[in-house]
């Protein structure tokens, strides 16, 4: 597979491995200046570890030519020499146990890593990008799950998810959320938390606060950051809403509601037992549940990306996702009685506290996660959601494999009822002048690309995807499944002088590199 450019010429020849969709062309091509992509398929590290994390989040040194893998299996940072992409060589191994996520800014290379007991404070180590040398560690918050410098490279921060470990009565483990700043001059660490933010105000404004009994402060989860100057955008996925963060002082600024989707007015296939592709409308609004944020500017504003994975909770005692055939659903808003059959919404996958009138029955189904890549503007107003565009596109170019799962490959379907296709990582970067995002879709695997240079009108511009389906998933022969973390290289920095997109794919465990024309 290596050196090969995939195309809708070769597509039939190589199924499901790339696919693109068709071009542009035409009056709306010139006045656009929308292009296709061609991502091709340079090369890949395995570690031949299956199903364990063992490659997630990625980072580059342009200096050395260093990829840096989180390897969470082994707790490890596997430094790769891409200098030859289509050859990555594992060149080192760093110790860091307990690693979640890895960032580098001119040489420096930060990995978040997490205490072995996941409710305790966690930990940044600082490493030489060139020597492999550690610098330095700070204590942050707990589960600290994403790290990333400032542009300018003076700062580092964290996401501290403070996940709990259960919430068993005696036994409840649920630490605080917060975001750490790290002056990397200094050493000096600053914590913004979220006490001073009442659970009960938030809910009214549409934050989702659901753990038993939380507090605000324990219930907000950080996950996934971008950072934009002096500001830091936080997605905090359970809880559907996004926290702005000002680095200067650190602190949370405000804490937005990202609100629901309609599906009734999109189209989503609800059920893994119908055997068949059903992508149509249903009486459901999903949560948005970003996981991965980047962002880009245009004209002068800031526009925020997310990719709307969507996520439950399941800690101990409590667990939050219920089928919908399971509830008392109110017959003024749902007067339809066949819908709680499997083939219709029975076996889709809800939260327990989705709105129910004073007898108790549902009058409101809501969704974990949207199937889509959204675009926001810094104050997290919506602007564009690519609706129901991730499953069509699977269903148009992988029929056989629509909404499969990451564990198997004879497993098409079976993700309708839960999350459809997860778009998990995304990035952002210019080619040929024009702003594109990458989102990896996390089950069935592959990276879809959009031309986002006009924030409100983004275009479908490639997909591609290197499972193999006639492989074993388990058995490691299976190519990249489970895309995590994406990193877009620019033609600038980059060893073959043309842009580059980096994969970690924590189901297969491998890393995989794609050049971008």
């Amino acid at each position: 597979m290596r050196n090969t450019t995939f195309t809708r010429a070769t597509a039939a020849a190589v199924t499901g491995m790339i696919l693109l969709p068709a071009a542009v062309t035409g009056p709306a091509a010139a006045e656009t200046g929308h292009r296709d992509l061609e991502l091709t398929f340079l090369g890949r590290h395995t570690t031949g570890t299956v199903a364990a994390g063992a490659s997630e989040i990625t980072a580059y040194d342009a200096r050395t030519r260093r990829v840096f893998v989180v390897n969470a299996q082994a707790g490890t940072l596997d430094v790769l020499d891409i200098r030859d992409p289509r050859t990555p060589r594992k060149v080192a191994t760093l110790a860091t146990p307990g690693a979640n996520s890895v960032a580098v800014h001119d040489g420096l290379v930060a990995v978040a890593q997490q205490a072995a007991v996941k409710t305790e404070p966690g930990t940044v180590a600082f490493f030489s990008a060139a020597t492999g040398k550690k610098i330095k560690e700070v204590t942050v918050g707990a589960l600290p799950d994403m790290v990333t410098f400032t542009p300018d490279g003076r700062r580092v921060v964290v996401a501290n998810e403070g996940e709990p470990e259960s919430y068993c009565e005696g036994k409840t483990a649920d630490p605080e959320g917060s975001v750490s700043v790290v002056d990397v001059r200094r050493w000096t660490v600053r914590t913004a938390g979220f006490a001073a933010f009442d659970a009960a105000r938030l809910r009214a404004e549409g934050v989702r606060i659901s753990g038993p009994g939380a507090t605000a402060a324990r219930d907000l989860e950080p996950e996934y950051i971008t950072v934009d100057r002096d500001t830091a955008y936080v997605t905090l996925q359970e809880n559907n809403a996004l926290a702005i963060v000002d680095l200067d002082r650190a602190a949370v600024r405000d804490i937005v509601p990202l609100g629901l989707k309609d599906w009734s007015a999109s189209g989503m296939d609800a059920s893994d037992k119908d055997g068949k592709t059903d992508i149509r409308p249903r009486p459901v609004k999903g949560m948005y549940q970003p996981d991965a944020v980047t962002h880009f500017r245009d004209r002068g504003r800031t526009y925020l990306v997310t990719a709307n994975e969507g996520d439950g909770r399941e800690w101990g005692c409590h667990a939050d996702e219920v089928r919908v055939k399971s509830l008392n659903l109110s017959a003024a808003a749902f007067p339809d009685a066949a819908l709680k059959q499997d083939a219709e919404l029975g076996r889709l996958n809800v939260a327990a506290d989705s709105p129910r009138d004073a007898s108790g029955a549902y009058t409101e189904l809501h969704a974990f996660g949207a199937r889509s890549l959204s675009i926001r503007t810094a104050s997290g107003e919506l602007v564009w959601d690519s609706g129901d565009g991730l499953e069509r596109l699977i269903a148009q170019r992988l029929p056989e494999q629509f909404n499969a799962d990451n564990e198997e490959n004879d497993s098409a379907d079976s993700r309708s009822d839960n999350k459809g296709p997860e778009p998990e990582g995304v990035t952002v970067g210019e080619v040929r002048g024009r702003t594109y995002a990458f989102a990896g879709l996390e089950r069935v695997g592959g990276v879809v690309a959009y031309d986002v240079s006009d924030p409100r009108a983004p275009r479908a511009a490639g997909y591609v995807n290197t499972r193999d389906f006639a492989g074993s998933v388990g058995d490691g022969t299976a190519g990249d499944v489970g895309p995590e973390g994406l990193l877009f290289v620019p033609a600038a920095q980059s060893p073959t002088r043309r842009p580059l997109l980096v994969v970690g794919n924590e189901v297969s465990g491998t890393t995989s590199i794609y050049e971008i024309r």
